[in-house]
């Protein structure tokens, strides 16, 4: 029987946006790795402008309130990193290694990238400055907290430069793109929109113009694209 997923999705800019699978609210980071694997999907938006993630219907599909959200055939799966390896191991990607070690080293990245980067970058740097619903309660905690995320995003790319980038491959865990980087690069692109060149990083922009040619990045990232060239000309503190 072939497989049936929906995804249920925002509309905004989101770096979890690639895989993206069968009936799954959605995000970029799975939609790269979703066209490159042909995987279909039913895609359900879930307009988080208009509070629609708040609504009794939803919330009984998912009670944070939060997306994406995958739905296979009535399996019910929250939170991005579950539902990229669920679907990369039901459809044998090769982004997602079988060999024990191999695939340990992408979950040992990904949990990276959730735990340490995306939280300093995205909430401590990033969104704050962009978004309204992000500002802090005075001037003053609002910029220590960008501060605060200047330099612990600073430290975290210094990890990314030497360890993940300085092990001689590629991409982050071998020499072919794995979750890991999917994952990652969009977390690592939000740094873009606040005017980050990466200029001290050689690593990571290779890296990066390494995902950026791989087929179905451009078709993915329009909308993050559009968003970033509306902020040009903004000052910015940047990394």
């Amino acid at each position: 029987m072939e497989d049936h997923f929906c995804l249920y999705f925002r509309a905004t800019p989101d770096p979890h946006e690639a895989l993206l699978p069968p009936r799954l609210h959605r995000q970029p980071h799975g939609h790269v790795l979703r066209r490159a694997e042909g995987i279909e999907l039913d895609f359900e938006l879930v307009d988080l402008q208009t509070g629609a993630q708040h609504k009794p219907e939803y919330k009984a599909v998912n009670p944070n309130a939060l997306v994406p959200v995958l739905d296979d055939d009535g399996f019910i799966l929250t939170e991005s990193a579950a539902i990229l390896r669920y679907l990369a191991a039901k459809t044998g990607s090769a982004a997602y290694p079988t060999e024990l070690r191999a695939r340990a080293r992408v979950d040992e990245a990904m949990a990276w990238f959730y735990g340490n980067y995306y939280k300093d970058c995205a909430y401590n740097l990033v969104y704050p400055q962009l978004f309204p619903h992000h500002k802090r309660r005075s001037d003053e905690a609002h910029a220590a907290t960008i501060a605060w995320g200047q330099e612990k995003t600073q430290r975290w790319m210094g990890v990314l430069e030497s360890h993940f980038l300085g092990r001689g491959h590629d991409f982050l865990c071998s020499d072919q793109p794995t979750l890991a980087d999917y994952v990652g690069v969009e977390m690592v692109i939000l740094a873009e929109m606040v005017g980050s060149t990466f200029a001290d990083y050689p690593n990571i922009r290779g890296w990066l113009a390494r995902m950026k040619v791989l087929p179905h990045w451009a078709g993915t990232h329009q909308v993050y694209d559009g968003f970033a060239a509306s902020l040009a000309g903004r000052e910015f503190v940047t990394v």
